[in-house]
This record gives structure tokens, sequence and C-alpha cells, in this order.
């Protein structure tokens, strides 16, 4: 059996993008991530130690966000797959970077890349 926490609509402000602008100006991003677990063993003994403190993650991921530039949204997404793995009790994680500020001379709503990324 597996379980989900989710924490949606994370924000923060990075320098990511492939043009200049991006990295000298910022933008912000949102942050979706869902992670897959058994929350079980938490909620038989009411213990956060079973489980994962989606506050500390939030800032974990805000952290990531905010440091160091790349180029592609999709590596930003990999990096913060790596931070939610690294918690033992993730089985899996699906995560979801929205750009919505991307520099795309057209009307539009958003950009996205989702990924999804287990356990080895």
């Amino acid at each position: 059996m597996t379980d989900r926490i989710s924490v949606r609509g994370l924000r923060a402000r990075g320098r990511h993008g492939v043009l200049a602008a991006e990295r000298e100006l910022g933008q912000e991003f949102v942050v979706d991530v869902a992670l897959l677990l058994d929350t079980a063993p938490a909620a038989a003994g009411d213990d956060l130690a079973k489980t994962v403190d989606y506050g500390e993650l939030a800032q974990d991921l805000v952290k990531v966000v905010e440091g160091e530039p790349v180029n592609l949204i999709e590596t930003l997404a990999q990096r913060l797959a790596d931070v939610c793995l690294a918690r033992e009790a993730v089985l899996s994680a699906e995560v979801s970077v929205h750009k919505p500020a991307a520099p795309i001379p057209l009307p539009f709503d958003d950009v996205v890349v989702t990924i999804t990324r287990s356990r080895s």
C-alpha cells in the first residue's frame, strides 16, 4: 500500500533559464510535489519521524529553487526530486516545476515540466 503526501503551489524566486535576462532578473517558479510512501507506521505511533516533515521538505525545495541556476527546468525538477527521495520514507516522487513567466512571446498560462522518479 502506498499513500500520498502533496505540497502544491510552493513559490520561490530563482534565476533559471537559458537567456541572460532570466539569469540576471530571476523570476518566480512554482513547485508541486507528490510523494508516495506508507504513512501507516507514522499514523500508528503518531510519530513524525516515520513520515515526511512537509514543512522541512518545503524549506529544502525552496533552497534548491533559490540556489545554483540551471539552464533547464528539467534539471531543476530532477534536483527537486533528489531532495524528495533523500527522505527515507519516500518510495517515489512526482515533481512539477511551473514557469509562469517563461519568455514566450505569445499569450499563455503556464509552462510546466513534470517528472516522476523512484528509488532505484
